[in-house]
């Protein structure tokens, strides 16, 4: 562990300060992408596939026969990566906007995507043969943006329990799957010589419900009889998430865990931060520009690293930066997505970033990639949309910071409440014309019309009327960027505009 001004503890950790160059970017552009992704089928397969019944096993067993026989270790063995290009997908994504990029380095299917110095089930020896974060890494550096890295894998234990089980009913009821396979059934086999309890991490009893699917939801935080993980699981843990550290160093780390990795059974995850922060001051001369990433967080736990929500965002101004992650489709390619056109559109990312900011937050936004390492033409689509709307109203997102209120509206006017990670994107309805939200970078206000009206109707921003308290005399100057305003008028009502354009929603006034 590289020593220096931070403890492994949750006391030391709180001299921890936000750096500005986050803060400034506002929006970042994620590839959540790994061997889930090789059938097409959605997020957490390899934990569904072995769940007679469910959906993705049913896909499983037609795609490729019953997990007993074709575990989840053989669809490692399936994806090759054969059209990955991480140069072109990155300059993509710069071009759209991304102030930061973020790869996957391991999800809960435990396979380090990395030249993994403590686990024999990485990209370079299975499956694609190539290190992926060496290829995204060397891309991101090579398109000036910082570089960050997702590590999911402190849950595999857990995750991974329904590999243990069996069919319930049909001719292969009571017959294991391969999840407790060791290395000695390997022998004559593709994978002799590797042992599977290193990727799948089931030599131990099941936890409780741990045949009820839905059960490890209550059990993230390894509480509600989950059985806790080994201290031999734990140091491997910290072996492999250090190697990546000291190979990569990363400017920012996505932790998929409630607080820190394997908190509260284990302190290694206090000691991975101490170590990531330490290393991070000595690449910088001393400043700390690190960004490290949890979630469900406590008050306390925000003075250490960054608060991220999942699939939504508070309904308040926070003080200090955080981040909203989400996804165009599911976090993992699923042709039905495709099949369906159930993307998000660029107008909804658009909204939803405009809103993460007003409320001193930023946006990484995951672009599904397939098993072999292309965008399909929706999803380029949906790009292309966020980079033609960001070349015309970039200016309200980067560098900003809150107004005194984020918005106004009846989105605004409607609790919210974030469920767990987060979970509340897209309730309460769409967005209309009376929905507003402001940003502010030093003399400029932005007011951002989340819709535009029915037959060109007047918009009014109440807050913006020369009674409201927000008023200020100064402002006397109102600009629509990318088009031009019909009329603008400040009354005691608010601020009254009409939007003659053939712009698409969110638009926004620049009032200086």
């Amino acid at each position: 562990m590289q020593t220096g001004q931070f403890e492994p503890t949750w006391e030391s950790l709180k001299q921890y300060e936000i750096p500005e160059w986050f803060n400034d970017a506002k929006f970042g552009i994620w590839a959540h992408w790994g061997p889930q992704c090789q059938p097409e089928a959605g997020d957490w397969y390899a934990r569904h596939m072995y769940h007679q019944g469910h959906w993705q096993y049913n896909y499983h067993l037609e795609k490729y026969g019953h997990p007993s026989e074709f575990g989840f270790k053989d669809v490692i063995n399936d994806w090759k990566a054969e059209k990955w290009n991480p140069e072109k997908l990155v300059a993509l994504y710069k071009r759209a906007g991304a102030r930061y990029f973020f790869a996957m380095g391991n999800h809960h299917d435990n396979l380090d995507m990395w030249d993994s110095k403590y686990q024999e089930w990485n990209s370079v020896d299975v499956g694609p043969k190539k290190d992926i974060l060496a290829g995204w890494a060397k891309a991101a550096r090579n398109n000036g943006l910082p570089f960050g890295v997702s590590i999911h894998s402190a849950h595999a234990w857990r995750w991974y329990e329904t590999a243990q089980m069996a069919d319930k009913e049909g001719k292969m009821a009571g017959i294991p799957y391969d999840g407790k396979l060791t290395k000695a059934d390997g022998k004559g086999k593709w994978w002799e010589g590797l042992d599977p309890q290193n990727l799948y991490a089931q030599n131990h009893p099941l936890s409780k419900d741990s045949e009820t699917p839905s059960s490890i939801h209550d059990q993230w935080g390894w509480e509600n009889g989950a059985v806790p993980p080994s201290g031999e699981y734990c140091l491997n843990f910290y072996n492999r998430t250090i190697d990546m550290i000291n190979q990569f160093n990363p400017d920012l780390i996505y932790f998929d865990d409630t607080a820190l990795p394997l908190w509260p059974v284990s302190h290694v995850g206090l000691e991975i931060a101490a170590h990531y922060y330490n290393s991070n001051m000595q690449q910088h001369d001393g400043q700390l520009e690190a960004v490290l990433f949890g979630k469900i967080l406590t008050d306390e736990q925000k003075e250490c690293l960054v608060w991220d929500v999942e699939r939504g965002a508070p309904d308040k101004i926070q003080k200090k930066p955080w981040q909203s992650c989400t996804c165009i489709g599911g976090w993992h390619y699923d042709r039905g997505v495709y099949n369906r056109s159930d993307y998000k559109s660029a107008k909804t990312v658009m909204q939803m970033l405009v809103d993460i900011v007003s409320k001193n937050g930023n946006l990484l936004l995951n672009i599904p990639v397939r098993g072999d390492g292309s965008i399909d033409e929706k999803e380029l689509e949906v790009v292309e949309g966020i980079t033609d709307w960001m070349d015309i109203n970039s200016e309200c997102i980067y560098d900003t910071r809150p107004w005194y209120i984020y918005g106004e509206g009846p989105k605004a006017e409607n609790a919210n409440p974030i469920n767990a990670q987060g979970f509340n994107e897209g309730k309460g309805g769409p967005y209309t014309s009376k929905d507003i939200r402001f940003t502010k970078k030093k003399e400029i206000l932005y007011a951002v019309i989340m819709e535009l009206p029915e037959n060109n109707q007047e918009i009014v921003i109440k807050s913006l009327g020369t009674d409201s308290q927000y008023f200020e005399a100064s402002m006397d100057s109102v600009e629509l960027l990318g088009g031009e305003l019909a009329s603008f008028d400040f009354t005691k009502d608010g601020l009254k505009v009409l939007v003659a354009t053939d712009l698409e929603a969110p638009v926004v006034l620049k009032i200086n």
